[in-house]
């Protein structure tokens, strides 16, 4: 054979990875053992109506084991198709996954709500969830912003916190909630202030800066709280929380009016930013300068692009979209402030950045599905569920690993993420 013929026949080589129909494949093992393994006689009723609405969705009832089986062998075949998709050098696409997800969850509490002593209220479990998901949504904003411009926001759960510190504080001192939301984002730019001036001016490796900083925020607002908050609670601490708006026509709409238009204002925020973040990050030049300095720094240099100053720039933005999450927890959740009340959000908010592989949208559904999976153990508790209450709460950790690990296929994170420029 001829170097000509070699050459007019090129080869591609294409590299697949099995991670995420084995762990589909793992996730439906484990949910068929339930029914399998512990089978429930009695039926599973979903309502879906939150009883103020104009056209109300009727309840429907299901057998419960076998509603069960049919969500196993739904998902069952989904793990089927990815296998055959990898197997032929395909991309898993995500619309396959999320009905997996949903097959899956039909399925399992088919069988967690069957001949149980209430019925599953899906509208109080999706908008406790999409409640939930709102810090963990900004957070994740937070992180996807600071990292597409190569700054690594391990500092997510210090913005938050201080968020919800200064926004207790102020609101207190105040009267007003309004102003305890502009003294979080003030104060998670305050935070994003300082992971920048180490990270990018001093190029202090940008994940220990991250973790000192989530430990100094936790010691700073802890003593604060113990000494100032606590013994001055009527003043300082004693907040008037944002209430909840229902938003005419629109919250009467079957289903999803009631989850999506009955929330605070602090989620109607949250709906403008996602969009707002989703369209400068891919329409705008504010958005084409972020992913280009977190690509490729040398080469947005090159064309007249001031890296270090469009790093910071967008470090700071992250961190004023993170402290509005942190506001949510004593402006909206609880109206008072308490020692480390985040909880370890903010690492849940990095790990839906990476699950939402560095973008917004998919950042925010990936943070709704954690939102879910917290919300899950307080309303199968209510009804009388038999999922013992530790595993239960484990399940929000659970899903985390499993995203983490790959679930949706390969993350690649900005080309010079956590990297220092250094002008040549």
């Amino acid at each position: 054979m001829s170097v000509q013929t070699l050459q007019a026949e090129p080869r591609t080589i294409a590299v697949v990875s099995w991670k995420t129909p084995i762990i589909l494949g793992v996730i439906t093992v484990a949910v068929a053992l339930l029914p399998l393994l512990a089978p429930r006689v009695g039926d599973s009723t979903f309502r879906f109506a939150a009883g103020s609405e104009i056209l109300a969705v009727p309840d429907l009832t299901f057998p419960g084991t076998p509603a069960a089986w049919i969500g196993v062998l739904i998902g069952a075949a989904i793990t089927v198709v990815a296998a055959l998709r990898i197997a032929s050098h395909r991309r898993v696409p995500l619309w396959l996954i999320a009905l997996y997800a949903v097959a899956l969850i039909f399925g399992f509490l088919s069988w967690a709500a069957a001949g149980s002593t209430g019925t599953l209220p899906m509208i109080s479990l999706l908008s406790g969830a999409l409640a939930l998901a709102t810090p963990l949504i900004f957070g994740a904003l937070g992180g996807v912003i600071g990292e597409r411009a190569g700054v690594v926001n391990i500092a997510i759960e210090a913005q938050l916190l201080a968020g919800a510190f200064c926004a207790a504080i102020v609101a207190s001192i105040t009267g007003t909630p309004w102003a305890g939301l502009i003294a979080a984002m003030v104060a998670g730019l305050l935070v994003a202030l300082v992971l920048g001036v180490f990270a990018i001016t001093y190029h202090v490796d940008q994940v220990i800066v991250g973790v000192v900083l989530n430990v100094l925020v936790i010691g700073i607002t802890s003593f604060l709280f113990r000494q100032v908050l606590a013994p001055n609670q009527a003043t300082l601490n004693t907040v008037e929380p944002f209430k909840r708006i229902s938003i005419p026509v629109l919250s009467e709409i079957p289903v999803l009016g009631p989850i999506l238009f009955r929330q605070t204002v602090i989620v109607y925020l949250m709906y403008v930013i996602v969009f707002v973040v989703w369209y400068g990050m891919y329409r705008t030049r504010w958005g084409l300068r972020m992913r280009a300095v977190g690509e490729h720094p040398q080469a947005a240099d090159t064309v007249g692009i001031n890296v270090l100053r469009t790093r910071y720039m967008n470090v700071l933005i992250a961190g004023a979209i993170a402290g509005m999450g942190g506001a949510f927890y004593t402006l909206v959740s609880v109206p008072r402030f308490n020692s480390e009340m985040t909880a370890g959000a903010g690492f849940i908010a990095l790990a839906a950045v990476i699950f939402g592989k560095w973008d917004p949208i998919k950042a925010t559904l990936a943070a709704l599905l954690f939102g879910f999976a917290t919300n899950l153990q307080s309303v199968l508790s209510v009804i009388g569920s038999p999922v013992p209450s530790q595993f239960m709460l484990m399940l929000p950790y659970i899903v985390t690993i499993f995203a983490v690990a790959g679930v949706v296929g390969r993350s690649r994170p900005p080309a010079a993420d956590g990297q220092p420029y250094i002008k040549s």
